[in-house]
């Protein structure tokens, strides 16, 4: 009887989905992963990082190395899908598809080691925890030599935009810096009746907001792309005092470190200014920063003819840089790398699905076979290494 890889990797699916973790916390996710590699009998350390598993097929293969990538971890949102598999975790949900990352990754080695004879290369899977955390996994697995031995690496990732069936790579710059930041805002409470007495951290809050949105939208070239978002801002206790803590969460995109580096100068500038100017105190704290992904010529374009042969020409799009963040960009800065993105809108679906990051995120089981596809079709074609490399 021939094997269902696809089956295997929904199932495998559903199950992870039910359980989401995050950052590195994740010790039913890990569950899964280890069983599946002992069924298989591949041999795989978690000594490269905090809840990390790095599995090998055909460790006597010294010739040439290929690294596949899934990261494993969840978000903090309350899944409002009705479905069989919904999230059995309160306020814990798999809204980016990394469930389905890490599924794909299991049923490519299913198939890869029950095909080892075919293999003549070296297969390191790489399943890396907190990529949405605010210490990102990857950092932990480079900084410890995970790249050491491996020539090249390719990582998957879901996309709601592309229809099942289809996958996107971008050549060159895949997606831009992320940079995480708090700022805090210190003031003294007293009755709201007497505000003189009183210095507001939530005003001081407010305007440092307002202008760190001015600068961003003003102090740089209207070609130079950027981005910046306050997603969470928490301060007070009542109604009738005088707020003397405000902290901020937001993060910044860009597509260059060296812009990268002016807004992290200018928020912190806005962030200490309109405190004082207020006669509080600001803090301005970086908590994350993900590199930009490059996706290497030489790794893409073989990615390209995979598909092509895997899934049959015309099914991959050239897909332009995004303003996503991505860990996989402490990876590609040490050797050759690229991500592709591979559909899961459902055939039928007319216009727009809930997009990543959304509590009504969903897939379309389709897309099982393309990512497998892809990750096997990927070794088997370049085994024997890769032009320019």
């Amino acid at each position: 009887m021939i094997f269902d890889y696809a089956a295997y990797a929904q199932s495998l699916r559903e199950e992870i989905h039910m359980y989401p973790e995050i950052g590195f916390d994740l010790p039913k996710t890990l569950a899964v992963v280890h069983r599946e590699l002992d069924k298989m009998g591949i041999p795989y350390t978690g000594k490269f990082g905090r809840s990390s598993v790095v599995a090998t097929i055909n460790e006597e293969k010294k010739g040439f190395t290929i690294g596949l990538r899934a990261d494993m971890d969840a978000l903090p949102i309350q899944e409002a899908n009705e479905i069989a598999c919904k999230s059995r975790h309160d306020g814990i949900m798999h809204a980016c598809g990394h469930d389905v990352h890490t599924a794909v990754l299991l049923a490519s080695a299913k198939w890869l080691t029950d095909h080892r004879e075919q293999i003549d290369c070296r297969v390191k899977l790489l399943f890396t925890p907190a990529e949405e955390y605010v210490i990102p996994g990857c950092k932990e697995l480079a900084e410890n030599g995970v790249m050491d031995d491996i020539d090249c690496a390719v990582a998957i990732h879901v996309d709601p935009d592309l229809y099942v069936g289809t996958v996107a790579s971008a050549v060159g710059d895949s997606h831009s810096n992320s940079m995480g930041f708090k700022a805090r805002f210190y003031g003294t409470t007293a009755h709201a009746a007497n505000q003189n007495r009183g210095k507001d951290a939530i005003m001081m809050a407010v305007e440092a907001i307002t202008a760190m949105e001015i600068m961003a939208a003003k102090e740089f070239p209207p070609a130079e792309p950027r981005l910046l978002n306050i997603g969470s801002i928490h301060g007070g206790n009542t109604n009738n005092i005088i707020c003397d803590y405000v902290e901020i969460f937001g993060s910044c995109r860009a597509y260059s470190d060296e812009v990268t580096a002016c807004l992290e100068q200018r928020l912190r500038q806005i962030t200490e200014g309109t405190a004082a100017m207020a006669g509080g105190r600001g803090e301005f704290e970086v908590t994350k920063l993900l590199p930009y992904v490059v996706n290497n010529e030489h790794v893409a374009m073989q990615l390209h003819r995979t598909a092509d042969r895997v899934l049959g020409e015309g099914r991959i799009i050239s897909m332009k840089r995004k303003l996503g963040g991505e860990d996989f960009g402490f990876l590609s800065r040490r050797k050759p790398c690229a991500q592709f993105r591979i559909g899961v809108k459902p055939l039928n679906a007319e216009g727009r699905i809930p997009p990543l990051h959304n509590d009504r995120f969903d897939i379309d089981n389709g897309c099982f076979e393309t990512g497998i596809r892809m990750f096997t079709g990927f070794v088997m074609d370049a085994m024997h290494g890769i032009e320019g490399l």
